[in-house]
């Protein structure tokens, strides 16, 4: 594809514009969305389109932040002042103001959401929410065999701590007359069958084009087999929808639309035996609630055609859907069979695990929902497969974190030092470096506890300065000498600039989780008692860390 000038400016501008906005780091999905937002054609080669883009990203991500702000600004002075728009992600849609919008978002409650159940969720919610619409928390619940009762429950609490309300709670297993009533309705207009062979033949004949005996049953026969698949044992019986078995897309070769089951359903118990199967459910609960747009991951893209034929034949009106490209965060583990066995064998401390991308894990290691909603934002609605790491992620959560985290010392494997001639001294420390002044109250004298890292950094005849307090040399041996308080003398010769602890004070045990599931030791300053569960503050020169037990001053490290 031929790029203009015009389209590799606005990407040089939109790179420049992400970049200064994520501390230097911009991020192709919100370059895209943005780019798509101004030249919808290019939807036709999204693969040239995200070459031209990673090309434009790689020589602005090698500028520093004061290059990358300055050239912005030499483009659009004024960048910088307008307010960046949430959700122009969505501009590609072309949705005009006043045009109803009904979306949904239709999990199955078979295992703990995770950043990709994250991302279809907020999507679908920020659209509905920009152009004043409705949206549809709906549960894909018509399989018996996968759903868990208390996932029902689980995946409503998770949703509701990433900040998303819906106007609509709809279960698809609580619509199986509607789905049995279209299936009837199919039949009389010649366009179903129940087939009774084996699934070997089936496929041989979707994969050749051959229709089977049962293809051509009267109508009168398929009714009989309809209401005789009701009380069959499993295998005996699919209802399939009579389409075409030459068809280039094999989902249009004659699907299922519904199978026997006799697992006890969660909220159904054993009412039903004959399941739809997702394409002829989802289809259905699309047009019977009225769902005008969907984002949904590109996994599916291959059923757009059938749910599209399926809305049509039932007198539904077609819901626009579109699809993104997953994104992979590298190094995570995301295969729910593996990270179940794991949880089963001890190697996980559970579906929770500081390793995770559940969102019960990222919760509970100390992301906030609003970082995680900024980060799927910013990864844009391309069919892109982006490979992300950890500090993608970790660059929004720090940025929220920073304004409003408690500071306080924690002394990491500590080491006891002596510094000759220090003066008794009465201090007091700043909560925050801007928003809370104060509230840390030091006391100390001769005698510190510094970390094992900073003693074993140690280099003979160097100046130290311990935070907000005064300068010391480090002679040799176990020789340590106060010089004075004064920073200008630190900023001349000092070297390093190191946390501590006082041994005068009545100092406290903490602990830390480090994702790895190692655990640190050491000594934090008094106030930290202050701390409460799930608060998250910042030991200085450590990291962000969540307070999980507050009995014994257990924190998970954050990052």
């Amino acid at each position: 594809m031929d790029f203009t000038d015009d389209i590799i400016n606005t990407i040089r501008k939109l790179a420049l514009l992400n970049a200064v906005k994520h501390n230097g780091k911009a991020v192709a999905g919100g370059v895209i969305g943005g780019l798509l937002g101004d030249f919808p054609d290019l939807k036709s080669d999204m693969k040239s389109v995200s070459i031209k883009v990673n090309e434009v990203l790689k020589e602005v991500n090698g500028l520093t932040l004061d290059v990358q702000t300055k050239e912005l600004l030499e483009i659009d002075p004024d960048a910088l002042e307008s307010k960046h728009k949430e959700h122009d992600i969505f501009d590609f849609l072309g949705i005009k103001e006043g045009e109803k919008v009904v979306t949904a978002f239709p999990p199955g409650p078979e295992k703990y959401p995770h950043m990709g159940h994250a991302k279809a969720c907020l999507v679908n919610y920020l659209l509905a929410k920009k152009y004043g619409g409705k949206f549809i928390l709906r549960f894909e619940d018509t399989n018996p065999d996968l759903v868990k009762e208390e996932f029902y429950g689980i995946m409503q609490e998770d949703f509701k701590w990433l900040g998303v309300s819906w106007d609509d709670l709809v279960f698809a297993s609580d619509h199986m007359d509607l789905y049995y009533k279209h299936f009837e309705e199919l039949i009389d207009k010649d366009k179903v069958y129940v087939c009774s062979c084996v699934p070997e033949d089936i496929k041989k004949g979707r994969e050749n084009g051959e229709p089977c005996i049962c293809r051509n049953l009267s109508k009168e026969d398929t009714k009989n087999r309809w209401e005789e698949m009701k009380i069959s044992a499993p295998g005996s019986y699919i209802a399939r929808l009579k389409i075409d078995l030459k068809h280039k897309n094999s989902t249009m070769r004659d699907p299922t639309a519904f199978r026997i089951l006799t697992t006890t359903h969660a909220r159904q118990g054993d009412k039903y035996r004959v399941w739809p199967n997702y394409d002829f459910q989802n289809s259905i609960m699309d047009g019977f609630l009225g769902v005008t747009h969907r984002i949904r991951s590109k996994e599916f893209e291959m059923r757009n055609e059938l749910q599209r034929y399926l809305q049509n034949l039932l007198g539904y009106s077609e819901t626009n859907i579109f699809e993104f490209g997953r994104f992979n965060l590298k190094g995570v583990e995301s295969s729910g069979r593996i990270i179940r066995e794991k949880v089963n064998s001890g190697e996980l401390i559970g579906w929770d695990d500081p390793s995770l991308t559940t969102l019960r894990a990222l919760k509970r290691r100390g992301f906030l929902a609003e970082a995680i909603k900024n980060f799927v934002v910013s990864t844009g609605i391309t069919k892109n497969e982006p490979t992300l790491t950890w500090d993608d992620l970790i660059m929004h959560n720090k940025r929220l974190l920073d304004e409003d985290s408690d500071r306080y010392f924690f002394v990491a494997n500590p080491v006891e030092i002596k510094i000759e001639n220090a003066p008794q001294k009465e201090f007091e420390l700043n909560l925050h470096p801007s928003r809370r002044r104060g509230g840390r109250n030091f006391v100390s004298d001769e005698f510190f506890f510094i970390s094992k890292k900073d003693y074993d950094d140690l280099e003979e005849n160097t100046l130290y300065r311990f935070m907000e307090c005064f300068n010391f040399k480090y002679l040799a041996g176990s020789v340590f000498e106060y010089v004075d308080d004064s920073i200008d003398t630190y900023k001349k010769s000092g070297e390093c600039m190191m946390h501590f602890l006082p041994k005068k004070m009545d100092l406290v045990d903490v602990e830390i989780l480090m994702p790895d599931k190692s655990l640190i030791k050491g000594f934090g300053e008094p106030s930290i008692i202050n701390v409460d569960e799930d608060d998250i503050v910042q030991f200085e020169r450590f990291g962000f860390c969540r307070l999980d037990d507050k009995s014994k001053l257990r924190f998970w490290f954050t990052h």
